[in-house]
């Protein structure tokens, strides 16, 4: 998370801000307000985002016009078959002038990276991306390397079932906040995009930076200062839970699940300018929290039952609290 020496931003100038990122970001990626949404949560909640469809529906423009917007360093890395973990990570190479090995940083020395199409190199090359995306630290040959906050990994996936694709493992894909779909776009905004391409007289388009990387971390510092009350986070753990306990699920999610479902929310909030958490901003992030973190059972596959399905009827089930308490833990909220 956010350093503690890092002074928040009051709510409503964080929710002021992420509506500007969004507004820069839409200028660009037209019609998937809902998914650019998601995606700064998963940010602003100090996360990293898996982007899953089909090639060619604006994940990667997603990516690099969130860079730009936030103001942050962007490295782009295409996943293939045949990267090696050294080529994330770096590796020491021999310098001649001083005649020792010297350390060449890789691309996830960034703040924020993308990582393309990450299930088309084999499990080796994206564990090598483990360490960085839970310990913000890499280590090659015994030596350390910390990475300097904000550091985000937004990374880019086909659906499994097209050629040349790796599955990406359990553990790996519960290192990621959330995971967002954009879908295909409609026929009034396929025409947006090419209008504007035709109006911008080149390929490519560069936003003007809304913040930097100190804002950010400034407006993710906020999330600390939103309240939850006692019931929504027993709700959160209801809902996790459930996951666990559904009679399609071979696995449910993990406690990284219901941490998930916690700062979603947080950002949820103050993205709407609010210092305290409803259940609506839970819901609102449940099926992209924690469909990614379920295993569904053998037969579930042959009927095309997909993991989103579980946390729909999950939501329907669990009661949605309606108390209107303070929270208990220290801190819960500000005096009036």
């Amino acid at each position: 998370m956010t350093d503690a020496s890092v002074e928040a931003l009051p709510p409503y100038e964080v929710g002021r801000l992420a509506a500007a990122v969004l507004d820069s970001v839409g200028s660009v990626v037209v019609g998937k307000r809902e998914s650019l949404e998601l995606v700064l949560a998963g940010i602003l909640a100090g996360g990293h985002v898996l982007l899953e469809d089909l090639p060619g529906l604006g994940k990667t423009l997603t990516a690099r016009c969130f860079a730009q917007a936030l103001g942050l360093d962007f490295r782009r890395l295409q996943f293939t078959p045949d990267l090696l973990p050294a080529d994330v990570t770096g590796s020491f190479l021999y310098d001649q002038r001083k005649g020792d090995f010297a350390f060449r940083a890789g691309p996830v020395f960034t703040n924020m990276l993308l990582a393309d199409e990450i299930n088309r190199t084999p499990p080796k090359t994206q564990a090598a991306l483990l360490e960085a995306m839970q310990e913000k630290q890499v280590s090659v040959e015994g030596v350390t390397y910390r990475l300097d906050p904000p550091f985000h990994v937004l990374a880019t996936a086909n659906p499994i079932e097209y050629e040349g694709t790796y599955p990406l493992p359990e553990a790996q894909l519960d290192r990621f906040m959330l995971r967002v779909s954009f879908g295909y776009p409609t026929q009034d905004e396929e025409w947006e995009v090419l209008r504007r391409r035709m109006s911008r007289r080149q390929e490519e388009s560069q936003l003007t930076p809304v913040v930097n990387a100190d804002r950010l971390m400034a407006m993710q510092a906020a999330l600390e200062q939103v309240a939850v009350e006692d019931s929504i986070g027993r709700y959160i753990v209801a809902l996790t839970s459930a996951t666990r306990e559904h009679a399609s699920a071979l696995v449910g999610s993990s406690p990284r699940g219901s941490l998930a479902l916690l700062l979603l929310a947080r950002a949820r909030a103050v993205m709407a300018g609010r210092d305290y958490v409803v259940p609506e901003d839970v819901k609102d992030v449940a099926v992209p929290a924690l469909a990614h973190r379920i295993t569904l059972r053998p037969e579930m596959w042959l009927r095309r039952v997909d993991p989103s399905f579980v946390v729909q009827e999950v939501l329907q089930a669990v009661p949605t609290p309606a108390s209107g308490a303070l929270p208990t833990y220290a801190g819960g909220y500000a005096e009036q």
